[in-house]
């Protein structure tokens, strides 16, 4: 094990730095638990002459757990079900994916 996959292991342990989850091929059981790095960023968008802010989700998820995530897949926390938007970005490391992702299955 590499120094940057068990540091990679030791932050999605952390409860305070990622949380559990269930992904979902396709949107479709069954589940697989997981654990993701959710981020909340405000992303700021044009359109003809106007700007407007609009809050994004972005999760990361080990490449370990979730080795081929697509457009169309889902993870649920909690109550909530987000789905995969846009194409996973794979890290330059190769060991987390970065997940656009929308409210709603």
């Amino acid at each position: 094990m590499t120094a940057f996959v068990a540091s990679i292991n030791a932050i999605f342990a952390n409860p305070h730095m990622s949380v559990a989850a269930d992904y979902r091929v396709g949107g479709a059981d069954p589940a697989i638990p997981v654990r993701v790095i959710k981020v909340s960023p405000s992303v700021v968008n044009e359109w003809s002459r106007a700007s407007f802010v609009q809050a994004s989700h972005m999760f990361d998820v080990r490449v370990s757990e979730v080795p081929a995530p697509a457009v169309g897949d889902t993870i649920t926390i909690g109550l909530i079900t987000y789905s995969v938007r846009e194409e996973p970005m794979l890290d330059s490391e190769g060991l987390c994916w970065k997940l656009g992702m929308r409210d709603g299955a």
